[in-house]
């Protein structure tokens, strides 16, 4: 049995906190063939969206899509974003959230080389380890 994503359940626990918090909740989403959103609100291949009540209408997270109706210069637009897509949920008036790291498997499909999975060599020096990102 394949394991569940943490993903959609800490987007929905954060959007949670926001709420009961008197916060905005701000969705960061990367647009790909499957994200519907407004295009001409897309930046760079990515929008920032506010998901919480008072600028939603019918708002599902669900463990795939998110999905909701929204205003976008007071004309109705029906959204849908894969989870997969999202990078980040954070409140707009202090920026606390999370930020997601992209998967090997979406970079490999958007055409970036794989991540080197290869363990950085050990010191030679005798010096104290260094940790480092690996892309």
């Amino acid at each position: 049995m394949a394991e569940k994503s943490t993903k959609p359940y800490l987007i929905r626990a954060i959007h949670e906190w926001c709420s009961d918090s008197g916060l905005t909740p701000y969705l960061s989403v990367k647009v790909d063939a499957q994200t519907r959103v407004p295009a001409e609100h897309v930046k760079n291949g990515e929008i920032v969206l506010n998901i919480g009540t008072d600028a939603t209408y019918r708002l599902t997270i669900g463990n795939e899509r998110i999905q909701f109706a929204a205003r976008f210069n007071g004309v109705s637009r029906e959204c849908s974003i894969p989870i997969e897509a999202v990078t980040g949920i954070f409140a707009r008036e202090n920026g606390q959230g999370l930020v997601f790291p992209r998967d090997a498997a979406q970079e490999t499909a958007a055409g970036s080389p794989a991540p080197d999975t290869t363990p950085p060599a050990s010191p030679t020096n005798g010096g104290k380890p260094k940790l480092q990102v690996i892309k």
